[in-house]
Parts: structure tokens; sequence; C-alpha cells
């Protein structure tokens, strides 16, 4: 189908201008999926990665110029003529086809990683095209609105993204490890956060117990939440404390893999690199399931299940780190450190936990 005409033109009776661009943003969403789950192709040629990135940023940079004259065109009344709609749609389509055929030549062998962060800035390209003809068709000219300028910004912006990619695996690689590190920190900040906005209430348990029982039967009764359902108990700060420790080491081990990466990491050891980011990528979504858990009312069985995935893949990310080129010394201290304080972390999570887990 590349070398199709747009189905806007297909027909020789033209369509009128709205109904074109409606059919095009039918049919480049179309393409969206094939994107997402695209193969490379096989190589033809030694892969010349300059080539590439500038076959890329000029397909990012036709894209750009292409959404300026959509939007121009269909910025102000009377609407163009269905020649001129045609003719727009028909560069639209192949600007769009040219970009995914570029990323679609980047090769396997250059990495999983660079290659996944290649086609999210395609498909964000794409989509905001797809985005930009949608609300066109339904936003008429003349209207005050500025939902089309909004959408233009977007493509302009994902189009402006395309050559700060980064250019090799080892950059990509560095690039995920520093975002999970971010949303570990931010993870953590936040359960933090809630603890302290809770302590004004940590007096409210006793006193409830004291004077006020009734009072919680009566909200339970009508549905209401109790002071245990928003608040901490000691006890579950208690529990709060080595599951904070452990999140404080799961944001230590992805800083300290992204450091061995960045010192030691080699652009040709592109499998290594995938595998250590693999790994690793799954420690930020298992600190937020910990995260979650919690958050009161805790559920101790919850909490001990999510440390216990976190620990795991914890370990997972360590072992694999600590087995690849990017760790010269095996018997560096700081791997079996890391070891030693999730374990611990997990160990007191179990003690604390015991007794739910045995009813």
């Amino acid at each position: 189908m590349a070398d199709a005409p747009a189905p806007a033109a297909a027909d020789s009776a033209l369509a009128p201008p709205l109904e074109q661009l409606r059919r095009l943003a039918a049919e480049l969403r179309l393409l969206l999926p094939g994107v997402q789950d695209g193969e490379a192709g096989e190589p033809t040629e030694e892969f010349n990665r300059e080539v590439f990135w500038r076959r890329l940023n000029e397909a990012a940079e036709k894209v750009s110029w292409e959404a300026t004259t959509l939007t121009t065109a269909f910025s102000r009344a009377p609407l163009p003529s269905p020649q001129e709609v045609q003719r727009i749609c028909e560069q639209v389509y192949a600007a769009i086809k040219v970009i995914i055929a570029v990323y679609s030549s980047l090769p396997k062998d250059q990495g999983t990683t660079l290659r996944k962060l290649v086609r999210g800035a395609t498909l964000d390209v794409a989509d905001g095209m797809v985005q930009l003809l949608e609300v066109l068709v339904v936003t008429p000219a003349q209207s005050p609105e500025n939902s089309h300028l909004i959408s233009y910004n977007s493509v302009w912006e994902a189009c402006q993204q395309v050559p700060h990619v980064p250019r090799d695996n080892k950059a990509a690689a560095l690039l995920m490890l520093t975002k999970s590190v971010d949303f570990v920190k931010d993870a953590h900040e936040e359960i933090e956060q809630a603890v302290e906005e809770c302590d004004p209430y940590s007096g409210l348990l006793n006193d409830s117990e004291d004077s006020s029982g009734d009072s919680s039967d009566v909200d339970d009764e009508l549905g209401f939440p109790s002071i245990r359902d928003v608040c901490w108990s000691e006890a579950d700060r208690e529990l709060m404390i080595p599951c904070l420790a452990l999140v404080r080491a799961s944001r230590a081990c992805l800083k300290k893999i992204r450091v061995l990466v960045a010192e030691n990491g080699k652009k040709d050891q592109v499998a290594q690199l995938d595998d250590i980011v693999v790994a690793s990528d799954e420690i930020s979504p298992s600190v937020d399931d910990l995260a979650l858990s919690m958050y009161p009312p805790v559920c101790r069985p919850a909490v001990r299940i999510s440390a216990a995935k976190l620990v795991s893949v914890l370990r997972k990310a360590l072992e694999v780190t600590k087995a690849s080129h990017v760790n010269p010394q095996p018997e560096d201290s700081w791997i079996p450190v890391l070891f030693h304080a999730v374990d611990h972390c997990m160990d007191r999570i179990k003690e604390l936990t015991q007794s739910e887990i045995e009813l």
C-alpha cells in the first residue's frame, strides 16, 4: 500500500473537503497498530547510523510542514476546494508513510531499547496528525474555538522531539534508567508526604476508642469511612518503616545501575544493555504496587505480596547487572550490600505481617 495514493484521492468524483479529511484520518489510524507491533525488516545493506537519523529528522520536518499547510488551509473560511484538499491529503499521507518507513528501517541489532524510543516518537507524530485531522473535521473553520491550533501544536511538538531521541542503545538505556529513577523518587516522596499529612489525626484512634465507640458503629452502618479507613494506626506505621526502606533501596539500586551503565556501558553490547533495561523497567511498577498497598485501610497480606514481588524484581535486576559487562568487578561490594538490605526489609515485613497470614 506504500505506493497507493491517499484514500481521499481514490474517487474520480472528489468528496467534500471535510469528508476527505475524515477518510484520511481513518486511514492513518489504521497504520498505527502496524507501527506499535511492527518488526524491523531484514537489512538489505549495512546500516548507516548517520543516514538513518538524517532521514528520520527530514521525515519529521516534512510532517511538521504538512501539518502547518493543513492547519493554515482550514483555519479560515471559505474551506479550500476539493481539489486542493485532495493535494493536501496526498502529501500528508505520503509524509506519514515516509516517517513510518524510516522507523521500520532501524534494524533489531541496534537495540530493542533504542527501537522502542524511536517507535514511540514515530507514533507520537502519526497519532498527533490523526488527532489534528479529526479536530479539523468537527471544528468549523470560522469557529472561535482553538482546538485545531492545540492539535497542531501537538504535532509540531512531536516532530520537534524527534531530533532529541537518543542516537544509540546506550544513550537509550540511560534515558530509560533515568526515568525509572525519577518515577521511584516520586513514589517515595508521595507516600512520605501522605504520612506527614496524616500526622494531625494520629491521636484520634485512641480518643475514638475511649469516648466515641458508638459513633464508629454509626459510621459503619451509614457507609461513612471511619478514621481507621483514612489514617494509619501505630501498627501500620511500624510496617511502613521497612516498606519505605525497601522503596529507598529500589531507588538506590536503579541509581547504581544507571551509574554503571554510564561509566562502563559499551555501545556494541546491545543485548546486555537491553537485558538491564528490561529487568530495571519492572522496578518502578512494582514500587507503585507496594505504595498503593500501603495506603489505609492497610491490607497486610497485600503489602506482603507486593513487597515480595518488588524484592524478586530487585534481585533479578541486580543479578542481570552483576553478570553483565557494566560490572567489571563482580566482587564489588555494593551489590551484596543491596541484596542484604532488601532481604532485611523483607524479613521485617514478614515478621510484622505473619499474624495475618496465619489467620
